[in-house]
């Protein structure tokens, strides 16, 4: 357990790929806060089950992340429970699929808070206590449309470029005083962000479901198969290892070859 001691936080972390992050890093001993909403007593139980896997500490919050004081409130309760985040995964996101033309403007805004502002001011809250240790990892979860567009989802690729950009610029301040700062870049992940798009993608474009599955989200992944979560956690964890301490700045495709082409 090569994290045992360690205190991650982790942002949108109730379900899907942050949820999976957090087993992953309560496997190596970490303590984790796991942040989102859902039903209480389905978080409880991811809670308990955190605390039996790493045998430390685990707790939730439910910090909104389109508001910048439950984020700095909830960085100073993870310090002040479980220690100082040594590891901070901004994995928080929302999706909405629609033309420019016709996209809700509180989408938009809503899109660009959850994804990159929440990050700017997670980040901006956990670096303090990382620099005074020397050590730390800012783990940000982007996507291939941190590199690449698809239409209809002018905000999501434009805060996941922005997420990406992000990385680096911080990666570049902190890059003597033992902090690293990665993005990895997801294809499409079976969870219930990608799913939950799938009826506008077929009202948006008059396909059926199957059509949507094959012919828009796997036609670029060249391994047509999606990235599991457990693949992403694994990346995760290879990044909080010492091993892995020159990798700074660098946003980490793993999408079955989208980028490739």
């Amino acid at each position: 357990m090569f994290l045992k001691g360690k205190t991650a936080l982790i942002t949108g972390s109730t379900s899907g790929i942050g949820l999976a992050y957090a087993r992953g890093l309560a496997a190596e001993g970490a303590n984790v806060m796991i942040n989102g909403f859902g039903d209480a007593t389905e978080i409880q139980g991811y809670v308990e089950e955190l605390i039996r896997t790493s045998n430390a500490g685990a707790l939730h919050s439910g910090a909104d992340m389109t508001r910048p004081d439950e984020i700095r409130a909830m960085v100073a309760d993870c310090t002040a429970r479980l220690g100082a985040p040594d590891i901070l995964i901004n994995n928080a996101g929302i999706q909405h699929v629609a033309p420019v033309d016709e996209f809700p403007e509180d989408r938009w805004d809503a899109i660009i808070a959850i994804i990159l502002s929440s990050a700017f001011h997670t980040t901006k809250a956990a670096l303090p206590s990382m620099k005074e240790k020397g050590w730390g990892r800012v783990i940000n979860t982007g996507s291939m449309h941190s590199l690449v567009a698809s239409p209809y989802k002018s905000a999501y690729n434009a805060a996941k470029h922005g997420i990406a950009g992000f990385t680096k610029t911080i990666a570049l301040e902190v890059a003597t005083q033992g902090i690293t700062v990665n993005c990895i870049c997801p294809g499409y992940v079976w969870t219930s962000l990608v799913e939950n798009q799938i009826p506008d993608t077929m009202k948006t474009r008059g396909l059926t479901r199957d059509q949507v599955i094959n012919d828009v989200l796997l036609a670029g992944q060249p391994q047509k198969k999606f990235v599991q979560v457990e693949q992403l956690a694994a990346m995760a964890l290879f990044l909080c290892r010492e091993e892995a301490s020159a990798i700074t700045g660098a946003n980490l495709s793993m999408d079955g070859g989208w980028t490739a082409q």
